[in-house]
């Protein structure tokens, strides 16, 4: 089993991104980034994935798909997008969150994130900078982080310790440089939920041993 094949398949059976299953298609135009700074927010609270996910949908249904329209709505309706995704123990405080976060990036950044990207210096600062928005810690700095960086390939190949945990117990480098050249560069986002989701799952690791063999 080298290398290469166990990557093949860990991108193949365990490869999609959050944003991929929120329906989101990251890319550096505003709306999309500030969908998946929403999807990070979410993904930070001690609530499964896939209720996060589903809330993501949610919101974005409900048209909060840029910060102008998160902050005209009122909070009851975003604690209504979020009820009906089932996101119901953080729903009220989770929605005073992106009410209050929204309006940060429109007053900071006028709504778009590639001007907070622009004043960052590389990929520790940019992880530092998207905490400042409401209900985003270092976890969910490490997802957006992870998953933007095929937009945002200056932060390339960002391969957290999560990540690199994941790797570890599947058999695949450490080092995050030697890791990302398994892959294409556009595929990293994948690798890395991939590993993640490896280090966070024993089912996981099996699938992809079981396959790869």
């Amino acid at each position: 089993m080298t290398q290469q094949r166990t990557v093949t398949v860990l991108l193949e059976r365990h490869g999609t991104t959050y944003a991929a299953q929120a329906g989101i298609t990251v890319k550096d135009t505003p709306s999309p980034l500030y969908r998946l700074l929403v999807l990070s927010l979410l993904l930070s609270a001690r609530i499964s994935g896939e209720i996060a996910v589903r809330a993501a949908r949610e919101l974005s249904a409900a048209g909060f798909r840029t910060p102008r329209r998160m902050a005209d709505a009122t909070w009851q309706q975003r604690v209504d997008a979020l009820g009906r995704a089932g996101y119901r123990r953080y729903d009220e405080r989770t929605a005073t969150m992106l009410g209050d976060g929204a309006d940060i990036l429109l007053e900071r950044y006028r709504g778009d994130l590639r001007r907070l990207r622009a004043e960052a210096d590389g990929a520790r600062s940019l992880h530092s900078a998207v905490q400042q928005f409401p209900g985003i810690g270092k976890v969910g700095a490490s997802i957006f982080c992870r998953e933007v960086q095929a937009a945002w390939p200056s932060l390339a190949p960002y391969l957290d310790q999560k990540v690199l945990d994941g790797a570890q117990r599947l058999g695949l480098p450490t080092n995050p440089r030697r890791l990302a050249r398994l892959v294409d560069d556009a595929d990293l986002p994948r690798l890395a939920a991939g590993c993640v989701r490896a280090a966070l799952d024993d089912e996981v690791v099996r699938d992809v041993r079981d396959h790869a063999s």
